[in-house]
């Protein structure tokens, strides 16, 4: 096994870059020309690009081959030193103490970040875990780039925190309605992680939401329109492209009609065919001719697609036979984690990525046991169920990706860059004129909002606290109070959580005796949620009551006495600082429902459509 131990993922930037140098010529030897070659239409051009990556693949023994399809998580915020928890994590999950040796076990062709593997404690900590990995990869004997890559969606979903710039989700910039918005928010969100190292992000979200009961995407997604998800999806595909991240459409063939978390479900889609045409199709379409790096797939089964009951990440009639062959996409194609319970319900976790591979895939996402998916794709290899000839199309298709992005002239992360680029205050301004274009204002009956700090200046912020997704201050109620104080309030916050007790329901009540008047913030109201009661009970106080509903819109059906109600779409700070400016009357709302919300006593009809948004 060769030295994974030269050299600190900790050194300055020069230092990086001296360091690497000889493995960096390397590279550069072999690929001299390839980045430009790959990004100009010429057909001799991109040829003679294909030539030189063919050459790379063809001194690739068969074990580094099988390695380059796999994308991997690894604990730890360093590529040599990890903290001992980590260290014993990665022995008990993956066999290796640290990156480094991961790397030189498997030769693996991606790594993906989480903050829950502690990966992503700061900017200028993961621009150097980004820079570790490199130069041990490029340390190997044939050393690639890795890619790596994060889920950095924005709203709801986001591994890295702050300092970094946070945006508001996609049902948001859904409510926004704004391609340039939608474009800005790729090109700064991708401008930070290239700065970081991260070179792919498993973004946006292609999925059309049109069941409210949807448990896994609901928010994720821009909403339940096709044409405008398609036009939102292609603005963040060229946005992130133009910062140099690739782009990533998922779930393919589409996640937004399920009431099943594939995570720990089997989900089944029951669109007809023509239907998916009309509805699922039509964003992933739209990325593809914007030219995106790379499409997931769903851990779905979709008969109309594929009767066989095979999850479409494993269907050969739904990757090759539609994605490939019907839309024409010729990019990345990996899975979705395979991990998740959706791809393991038929078939043992040895079987699954020989089955993908099989079925048109590219990239292998973060099995459960690297060592088992590794070993299984070599002996299918080495059995003849698969072809060497077939792991080649897909390393092809990885390392075209890889030169697209300029991995393979500078896979280095640009630590001088973090200050002048991460969290900075355009960006930061950015992502608040963002947010107040999304910002929805549901009702407002005999004028209650805005809220105005000399009739109502004690104002009592009660209701739901979930958990603030990664990086964000949080709690809500507490962000809420802390934001509208700023305005001139004074606020006071009482968390109420997501199930008050009759107590707790008390407790509000007598407050907001002291208050001028009540912002309740709901998180997925419930025909049997008690945040109901509570809505009821600050109603019959007399006080002004103003709900802000944190994530669902589709919570105002459940609240039918409410006289003013907004909808935020994510409880990230950037979305309720947003939100209290609209309250105060600082900011028009000017967001429309990206979905429809259906009647609680009767979901046939709906209570407000598509693009139903009131202004001041």
């Amino acid at each position: 096994m060769p030295d994974t131990s030269t050299g600190s993922d900790t050194g300055t930037g020069s230092t990086r870059r001296d360091t690497a140098r000889p493995s960096r010529r390397a590279v550069l030897a072999a690929t001299a020309g390839l980045t430009a070659a790959l990004t100009v239409p010429a057909a001799a051009d991109a040829a003679d690009g294909d030539r030189r990556l063919r050459g790379l693949i063809s001194r690739m023994t068969l074990e580094e081959k099988v390695g380059q399809l796999f994308v991997t998580r690894v604990y730890g915020h360093s590529a040599t030193a990890p903290d001992q928890a980590d260290i014993d994590t990665n022995l008990k999950e993956l066999g290796v103490r640290t990156a480094a040796e991961l790397i030189a076990k498997y030769r693996v062709g991606g790594i993906i970040y989480f903050a829950w593997a502690h990966n992503t404690r700061d900017p200028r900590q993961i621009a150097a875990l980004s820079d570790g990995i490199q130069r041990v990869s490029l340390d190997q004997p044939r050393g690639l780039p890795v890619l790596i890559a994060t889920d950095q969606e924005h709203g709801a979903v986001c591994r890295i925190g702050k300092p970094a710039t946070l945006l508001p989700g996609a049902m948001a910039i859904g409510a926004g309605r704004s391609r340039s918005d939608a474009r800005a928010l790729g090109r700064i969100s991708g401008a930070e992680l290239r700065a970081m190292g991260v070179h792919q992000d498993y973004a946006p979200d292609a999925d059309v939401n049109v069941n409210p009961a949807n448990p896994v995407i609901g928010v994720r997604s821009f909403g339940a329109d096709p044409d405008a998800v398609a036009a939102l999806v292609a603005a963040e595909v060229r946005g992130y492209q133009s910062a140099g991240v690739a782009a990533c459409a998922k779930h393919f063939p589409g996640h937004g009609d399920t009431s099943v978390d594939s995570h720990y479900g089997f989900p089944v889609i029951t669109h007809s065919r023509e239907l998916w045409e009309r509805l699922d199709a039509v964003p992933f379409r739209a990325a593809i001719r914007a030219g995106v790096d790379s499409v997931m797939t769903g851990h779905i089964q979709f008969p109309a697609l594929d009767g066989s009951g095979d999850p479409a990440t494993l269907s050969r009639p739904v990757l090759t036979g539609i994605l490939r062959e019907e839309l024409g996409y010729d990019g990345v194609v990996i899975t979705d984690s395979l991990g998740m319970q959706g791809v393991r319900t038929k078939y043992g976790d040895d079987r699954v990525p020989v089955l993908a591979l099989k079925a048109g895939v590219d990239q292998l996402l973060n099995p459960p046991s690297l060592d088992v998916a590794w070993n299984a794709v070599l002996t299918a290899v080495r059995n003849g169920e698969l072809t060497e000839d077939r792991l080649d199309e897909s390393i092809l298709r990885i390392l075209r990706l890889k030169a697209r992005r300029g991995l393979l002239d500078h896979p280095w992360a640009r630590p001088d860059r973090i200050g002048r680029t991460v969290g900075t205050k355009a960006h930061l301004a950015t992502a608040d004129r963002i947010a107040e274009r999304t910002t929805t204002l549901l009702v407002n009956e005999d004028r209650t909002l805005p809220f105005d700090p000399r009739r109502e200046q004690r104002v009592l912020v009660v209701g739901a606290d979930p958990a603030s997704p990664s990086g964000t201050t949080g709690p809500p109620t507490g962000v809420l109070a802390a934001a509208l104080t700023e305005l001139g309030f004074a606020a006071t916050a009482l968390s109420t959580g997501t199930a008050p007790s009759a107590a707790t329901v008390d407790k509000a009540v007598t407050a907001a005796g002291n208050a001028d008047a009540v912002v309740v913030a709901t998180y997925n109201v419930t025909a049997g949620s008690s945040q109901r009661t509570l809505v009821d009970r600050l109603l019959a106080t007399g006080r002004p009551v103003a709900v802000v509903a944190v994530r669902n819109p589709y919570d105002i059906a459940q609240l039918p006495a409410v006289r003013a109600c907004l909808a935020t779409y994510c409880w990230t700070d950037v979305e309720l600082r947003a939100a209290a400016r609209v309250l105060a009357g600082r900011v028009a709302p000017r967001g429309r429902l990206p979905v429809p919300v259906q009647r609680a006593d009767d979901p046939s009809r709906e209570l407000y459509p598509i693009g139903h948004g009131l202004r001041y």
